[in-house]
């Protein structure tokens, strides 16, 4: 059997934990050469030992942009070219309207709107005809969550990006996806609720009993999901947002 990203360079923003390590994970079992970052060393060393070959780490901030142009440049210099891109680097905290802080505003749109734009941007002259855009998106953006509102109101403009960029890059041959998984079963999520494992175990539940298919997710359920869309199985796939939720969002 073939491997779908054979000879592929990737780069898996947010790669060393959650969503983003299952995804490097599956695209190097595909045969990608991947890089993943992230903002903190130590769990960066660990996702490269836990890959093993095929993958390297840089530590980078998304919302820096001198950060990015350094680490397309080292891949500019030892490929000249980049195959695939997810944009997944981001997060969010939970705060109601009436306790919402410039703050909390300013770093969770910094790390999901202004990090994916820049994560982009900086990488388009590395990117080619066949190439993949993978943004990251949220189930959020598409539905009432309590206390959730800027996170989701940050998905939603990630969603338009991929809207918009496959106009600004037409007859380039780039293809731009959103990949929206539901709530899937990850340290980012369940520490939402904090540190006790009863109060995670809980919201588990809760979770699980919005969704038709009745349980959370698993990374690699979106990591599948996003091996579909990194190769070239979705030559003709562009612009959609592609639910990965168990039917949460389609009831």
């Amino acid at each position: 059997m073939s491997l779908k990203l054979a000879q592929k360079v990737a780069v898996v923003t947010g790669g060393s934990t959650g969503i983003g390590l299952a995804i490097a994970r599956r695209f190097v079992s595909e045969g990608a050469k991947v890089y993943i970052t992230g903002r903190r060393q130590a769990e960066l060393d660990a996702a490269v030992q836990a890959i093993g070959d095929g993958v390297e780490s840089a530590r980078v901030d998304s919302s820096d942009i001198a950060q990015l142009q350094a680490l397309f440049e080292q891949i500019n210099q030892k490929h000249g070219k980049l195959d695939v891109l997810v944009a997944n680097a981001g997060g969010g905290s939970l705060l109601p309207l009436g306790q919402i802080t410039e703050e909390h505003f300013d770093d969770t749109f910094s790390r999901n709107v202004k990090g994916t734009l820049f994560t982009v941007q900086t990488a388009l002259p590395l990117l080619g005809k066949g190439s993949s855009v993978i943004l990251t998106g949220s189930t959020a953006a598409s539905g009432g969550t309590e206390s959730f509102s800027v996170y989701a109101a940050s998905k939603a403009a990630v969603r338009a990006f991929a809207r918009n960029w496959i106009i600004d890059l037409k007859g380039r041959g780039i293809r731009v996806n959103t990949l929206s998984p539901g709530p899937i079963k990850t340290s980012g999520l369940v520490e939402l609720v904090g540190s006790d494992p009863g109060q995670q175990q809980g919201f588990l539940d809760h979770l699980a009993s919005l969704i038709p298919m009745g349980r959370v997710g698993e990374p690699d359920e979106i990591a599948k999901a996003a091996v579909f869309l990194a190769s070239d199985d979705a030559s003709f796939v562009s612009g959609i947002e592609l639910f990965v939720d168990g039917g949460m969002r389609q009831i």
